[in-house]
């Protein structure tokens, strides 16, 4: 019954241990200011001392302001993330505001490193991921002022404003740091670029069509 026990206590601990670094680290203080200027690298950053710690290593203003769309997607980012707010350093979490031209979208891309939640505040948006492979189902869905959707952690997903008029989003995301990969960007505008014998195979068309879209960006 003892070895029971402790075998029980031991898989309870481990599976513990692992919803532990599958996310941000943990606080192990009341905050820990980022000090960008600090020349030990750790997984994020170092802490500034908390003496010289001020309100404004936790204040961010822009989100109010509308993003410039003007651009090939006719879309926006605003982000709110730790490079913005150093008091954001090991909290889990940032913000991004998305405004969207007419037609314009966010184009498919994931956050390796953070579950999204999405809030439209203005406007109405066409927005989905896909699940992983094999089955790399389309879970999508159009939203309007005032709905929520969440992206889960990882998974490709996109935004897109089928409306006349202009939309914005807020979003929250679980990690300090979310990162972002855009994958045409990615596949295609790669430095050095990816052969074109790798790519024309991988999404069965000709060379000429991957030289085409590479020179795009």
């Amino acid at each position: 019954m003892a070895i029971r026990r402790l075998f029980l206590f031991i898989s309870m601990l481990a599976m513990a241990c692992c919803c532990a670094i599958a996310s941000d680290p943990s606080l192990l203080q009341d905050f820990c200011v980022a000090d960008k200027t600090s020349q030990v690298h750790v997984n994020g950053f170092a802490c500034k001392d908390a003496k010289d710690v001020v309100a404004e290593h936790f204040f961010f203003s822009g989100l109010h302001m509308a993003g410039n769309t003007s651009n090939k997607q006719g879309s926006a980012v605003t982000a709110a993330n730790v490079a913005q707010i150093p008091g954001l350093n090991t909290m889990g979490i940032s913000m991004v505001r998305i405004d969207y031209a007419p037609k314009g979208q966010n184009p498919p891309h994931t956050h390796p490193r953070a579950t999204e939640i999405l809030a439209v505040l203005e406007g109405s948006l066409f927005v989905g991921f896909v699940t992983s492979n094999p089955s790399n189902t389309l879970i999508s869905k159009v939203l309007n002022k005032g709905d929520i959707f969440v992206f889960p952690k990882g998974l490709v997903h996109f935004q897109y404003n089928y409306g006349m008029d202009n939309a914005v989003a807020l979003a929250a995301l679980s990690s300090q740091n979310p990162g972002v990969i855009t994958i045409a960007n990615t596949v295609f505008g790669s430095d050095p670029s990816i052969s074109d014998d790798i790519l024309a195979k991988a999404f069965q068309v000709n060379q000429y069509t991957v030289n085409w879209i590479q020179a795009q960006f």
